[in-house]
């Protein structure tokens, strides 16, 4: 399947992160800290200000709502 233990990891870190889990809940999960997280995987987390910018505008048009 994989060459090491290691790649496997690096997929399903790399999957948490391009589905939007939490940076230091995928760091957790991962055994990694959170700094060895945005070192190693900072190009998915880079990535992610469209779905960041469309989650703030969703709760601001709710509050808007209230």
């Amino acid at each position: 399947m994989a060459a090491v233990p290691y790649c496997l990891r690096h997929a399903a870190v790399s999957l948490w992160i391009k589905q939007g889990v939490d940076p230091v809940e995928a760091a957790y999960r991962a055994g990694h800290s959170v700094a060895m997280l945005y070192r190693f995987y900072a190009k998915l987390l880079k990535g992610s200000s469209a779905h960041a910018n469309s989650l703030i505008q969703m709760a601001l048009e709710e509050a808007e709502d209230d």
